[in-house]
Formats: C-alpha cells, sequence, structure tokens
C-alpha cells in the first residue's frame, strides 16, 4: 500500500501527503473495491462482485467491471466517468485521467456467443490516458504510450507512440519521462 500511495505523489504535484490521497482520491477507492469485487468474482460470486463494483461507481463515479485485470500502481486521476470494462488488462504503473473508456466495439446481439472472448484493451506498463480518451476493441496499448485527451484508439499501439486524433494517429514518439501537467523547470519565468 506504501508504495502505491508513493506512485501517486510521484505522479501528481497536487497530492500532498498519503492520508489526503487515501482520504480524498476516488481512483483509489475505486481501486481498492476493485480488489475486492475482483476476489469475489475470481471466486464465482459474480453478485456479490457486481454489487461491490455498483457501490463503488456510484460512490466514486468509476465504474470497473469485477474481472477486469488490474496491475500495480493503477492511478485515475480525477476519475468522474471512468469505464473499465469487462475483459480489461491493465499492466503496472499506468495513468488514467477522467472520462476514458477502456471498451468493446461488439454489439449487443448475440451475446452469449461474446462471452468468455476478450473483447477490451490491454494497457502495458508506464501507459498514460488522456481524459476523454476512448480505447476500443481488443487492441493492445504497448509501454510507455502516450493516448492524447478525447482521442478515439481503435488499432494497436506501439511502444512509446504519442497518439492523437480521432480515429487515434500516431504522431511521435514518448522520449522522455511523462509529465501530465508540463511542469518542468523551463516552465519557470526567466529573469
Amino acid at each position: 500500500m506504501n508504495d502505491y500511495l508513493q506512485s501517486i505523489i510521484d505522479r501528481d504535484p497536487a497530492a500532498r501527503s498519503k492520508l489526503s490521497v487515501i482520504l480524498t482520491y476516488p481512483g483509489v477507492k475505486a481501486v481498492f473495491f476493485h480488489r475486492i469485487a475482483n476476489f469475489f468474482a475470481t471466486a464465482k460470486f459474480d453478485l456479490i462482485a457486481r454489487i461491490i463494483s455498483q457501490f463503488s461507481r456510484f460512490l466514486t463515479g468509476i465504474e470497473i467491471h469485477p474481472r477486469a485485470k488490474i496491475g500495480k500502481n493503477l492511478f485515475i486521476d480525477h476519475g468522474m466517468g471512468v469505464v473499465i470494462g469487462e475483459t480489461s488488462d491493465i499492466a503496472d504503473n499506468v495513468t488514467i485521467y477522467h472520462m476514458v473508456t477502456l471498451g468493446g466495439i461488439s454489439p449487443s446481439i448475440n451475446s452469449n456467443d461474446q462471452r468468455e472472448i476478450k473483447r477490451h484493451p490491454t494497457l502495458h506498463d508506464n501507459v498514460v490516458v488522456g481524459s476523454g480518451a476512448q480505447i476500443l476493441g481488443p487492441v493492445v496499448v504497448g509501454k510507455n504510450a502516450r493516448i492524447g485527451a478525447n482521442a478515439v484508439v481503435t488499432k494497436n499501439v506501439p511502444e512509446n507512440a504519442v497518439m492523437v486524433g480521432i480515429p487515434a494517429k500516431n504522431v511521435g514518439t514518448a522520449t522522455e519521462e511523462f509529465k501530465p501537467y508540463a511542469v518542468t523547470n523551463d516552465n519557470e519565468e526567466k529573469e
């Protein structure tokens, strides 16, 4: 837990203390409840898992399906409106901003044929997904990729790619450490 909280403080300049992160960050609460819901889903107590998931959604505004796989140190910043679908797979140290959807693209017809198949995205280590982005279908987002705000991703994303637009296009390479709020020493006024 200590490493998780520190990972959030390291990525969010607004985070002042671990206690404030625990008490005031909806993403932390959503991940906590997801761990419990996922335990029940894995044990095949699906109704209990879904009830916990919906309670978490009510409290946080973040909807994570109980069967979604989440690695360590997921940081959901702000969080309102985030939806993470059932077969989503999120690796370690991923950052997701508000209004992001990790969704499927299959129509609701023939639902029985779609059970137990991969329908949602896979995000590898250190991916950052900007606010309002939609990553749809069983696509794979490579390590260190950056998905710009409001981008719509429907195809696989290579490692270190910077994806923007609708549909999302690769516009460069993420070559340096991500600064989500553009906080660098270069931003200071020069005298």
